[in-house]
C-alpha cells in the first residue's frame, strides 16, 4: 500500500485537494524529490537556492516486505502440450519487489505531474538511489512536460536537509 503523509498543516489525502496541502497549490515553488523504493519525500523552496521545506512524503510499505510475504503462492504445474512432460510455472512470475518499485515510481511521477499541471511546481530536481532513479526518470518523463533542472543518483533518503541542500546547490 502506498501512503501519503502531508507535513504542511496536518494530514492530507493523496490525489485530492485538502486544506493540508492547499499551501502547495497557492504559490509556485521549486520541488526537490528525494526517493528510493520505499519512500519519497518532496521538499519545496521559493527560489532555486532558498532553504528546503519538507512538504509531504509518499511511502511504499510493500518494498519493506520479504518476497515470500508479497507472493500469495508459488507457480502452479503444467503439462507440456506434446509428450508426457510436466514443469513448474514459477519461472514465469515477475520479481514482485521490482514490480512494487515500478508502481511506486509511477505514483511519485503522478504527484509531480499534478504539481506541474496545476502550476504549483515551477521546476523540480530528482535525488534518488541509483537502483531507483532509472525507474523514476522513466515514469516522470511520461507525466511531465519538462525535464528536471537537476538529477542526482545518490541514496540520501532520511538525510538532514543541510546535506540535501548542499547536493542540490552544488554545480
Amino acid at each position: 500500500m502506498i501512503a501519503l503523509r502531508s507535513i504542511v498543516w496536518g494530514a492530507g489525502q493523496f490525489g485530492g485537494m485538502t486544506m493540508a496541502n492547499a499551501s502547495l497549490h497557492a504559490e509556485k515553488t521549486y520541488w526537490i524529490i528525494v526517493a528510493d523504493e520505499s519512500r519519497a519525500t518532496i521538499y519545496t523552496r521559493d527560489a532555486k537556492r532558498a532553504p528546503l521545506i519538507e512538504s509531504f512524503s509518499l511511502e511504499n510499505d510493500v518494498s519493506r516486505k520479504k518476497v515470500g510475504e508479497i507472493l500469495a503462492d508459488r507457480g502452479g504445474r503444467s503439462y507440456d502440450s506434446f509428450g508426457a512432460g510436466r514443469h513448474t510455472m514459477a519461472a514465469e512470475k515477475a520479481d514482485p519487489k521490482k514490480h512494487a518499485a515500478t508502481a511506486f515510481a509511477k505514483k511519485v511521477a503522478e504527484r509531480i505531474g499534478k504539481g506541474v499541471h496545476d502550476g504549483s511546481c515551477r521546476g523540480y530536481a530528482l535525488i534518488a538511489a541509483p537502483r531507483f532513479l532509472g525507474m523514476l526518470r522513466d515514469a516522470v518523463s511520461r507525466k511531465c512536460r519538462f525535464e528536471p533542472f537537476k538529477t542526482i543518483d545518490k541514496d540520501v533518503v532520511g538525510q538532514d536537509t543541510a546535506v540535501l541542500q548542499k547536493l542540490v546547490d552544488s554545480d
